[in-house]
Formats: C-alpha cells, structure tokens, sequence
C-alpha cells in the first residue's frame, strides 16, 4: 500500500506537489490527437471549466482516467486551496450504508467547486481539500474499508511512487538503462516549480527534450511497444509538453 485504506489527509503530498507530479504524467503522456476527444483516458490539464464546455467557472483542472476503474479530478481554488476528487472500483464508500455524507464538514467553498465539476466527472466516491496547507475529509465510519484513495491516487504520494509509476506506464524495467534518472528528471523539475526562475522557459524546454529523448531512445533500444515502432516527438509536440509544465 502507498496510503492507508482507507485513505488519510496526512497520506497526501502538499497540494503544489500533488499538482505538480500529477502534470508531469500529464506532459509525459501528452498526445495532440487526444487533446481533441471529448472521452479520453490518461492524464490531462482540463481548461473546459469543469462542465464539458457547457459554461463553467473557467478553473483548469487536472484529470486521471485510468479508462477502466479510477477516474479522478484536482482542481486548484483560490487562496493556495485544493480539491481532490474521485472514484475507485476498490472504494466501499459508495456501497456503504447508511450513505456517507462526504462533504460532511467541507466550507462552502469545497461545495463549490463539486458543484462546477460533477458533471464532467461522473460519480464521486472520495473528497479531499486542502485549506492552509493540510488535506482534510469528512470522517468516517470506523468499519469502512476503503475509499479508493490508495488504489486511484497512491502513486502520486511520493516521489519515489510517482517515478515507479512512470516508468511502469512506459513499460521500463530495470533493465532499460537511463529510464529511472529519465523519469525522476521530469518530476522532480516539476516539483521545484522552476516557472518561478528567471531561465525557466529555456529550462522548461531543456528537461522536456531531454525526457522525450530518452524514451524514444530507450523505447527504440530495447524494443519496447512494438511492432508499433517508437515515433520521436514533434517540435510541436515539445513545445506543447514544455507549455504545459512551465504552468505548474
């Protein structure tokens, strides 16, 4: 397990860092072809305001579709605040009885946010929010499994989870010699937040090349995905990758 089931707000990183490793999934797995579906899966920044395009509130939204059994939204508030929301196969919150009132204990505002989002998610089994730099939930009750929150999330806990994440997603074992240091480069250059430097654009341009690099010479040395051959990424493709990282 990478967080308790079920899950704790103490077993989330800092909002920013969930953010930030949550866009690097994003940015590594970024397909233009896929930025035009209305139903996809994966990882991806959302700016449809929250409601399929149907005149949302306009906040941007990172998304988890797994296209099977999780799916997952965080939504960054104003203030420095957070939501976390979801859905895992693995969670007994939806079959629990008496229901759970998950926003038991939520401000208004978290409220809000569920409200503008609901729609372009679908069914929401797990409610974080972070206010004041901690992660709260409403409680629960002391017999309830689980939340999803370890199955759906675990992977972004830490560093280390998110890295083994990113290589399993590629399909890099340890035999593929840089994909570790590959993946581990991306991440934790979106968790520094370099945006905030005065050479983060040129620095932002220089960890997605040489990401993109790397899994297209590690895919293609150890024959990975075929016999679909690997293809290297476009300049549009990085320039695309990099805009999406410099807005962590």
């Amino acid at each position: 397990m990478r967080a308790h089931r079920p899950g704790r707000p103490e077993d989330l990183p800092e909002a920013g860092v969930l953010w930030a490793r949550w866009t690097a999934f994003a940015v590594a797995t970024w397909d233009a072809e896929e930025e035009n579906e209305r139903f996809r899966h994966g990882y991806w920044l959302d700016e449809s305001g929250g409601d399929g395009g149907r005149g949302g509130d306009g906040r941007s939204r990172l998304r988890f579709d797994d296209g099977a059994c999780s799916r997952w939204a965080l939504v960054r508030a104003d203030g420095g605040r957070a939501v976390l929301f979801g859905q895992d196969d693995s969670g007994r919150v939806g079959r629990y009885k008496p229901p759970i009132d998950l926003l038991d204990g939520a401000p208004d505002w978290v409220r809000h946010e569920l409200r503008n989002d609901v729609v372009g998610l679908g069914r929401v089994e797990c409610v974080y929010w972070s206010d004041g730099g901690s992660w709260h939930r409403a409680p629960y009750p002391d017999d309830l499994g689980d939340d999803g929150l370890d199955c759906g999330m675990g992977h972004l806990t830490s560093r280390e989870h998110a890295v083994d994440a990113l290589c399993a997603l590629f399909e890099f074992d340890e035999d593929c010699e840089g994909a570790v240091e590959a993946c581990e480069r991306l991440i934790e250059h979106a968790e520094r937040g370099t945006v905030a430097d005065a050479d983060a654009d040129a620095d932002a341009d220089a960890v997605v090349r040489s990401f993109a690099d790397e899994v297209f010479r590690i895919q293609t040395e150890y024959e990975l995905l075929w016999p679909k051959a690997p293809v290297p990424r476009s300049e549009a493709d990085l320039a695309a990758m990099a805009a999406l990282i410099r807005g962590v």
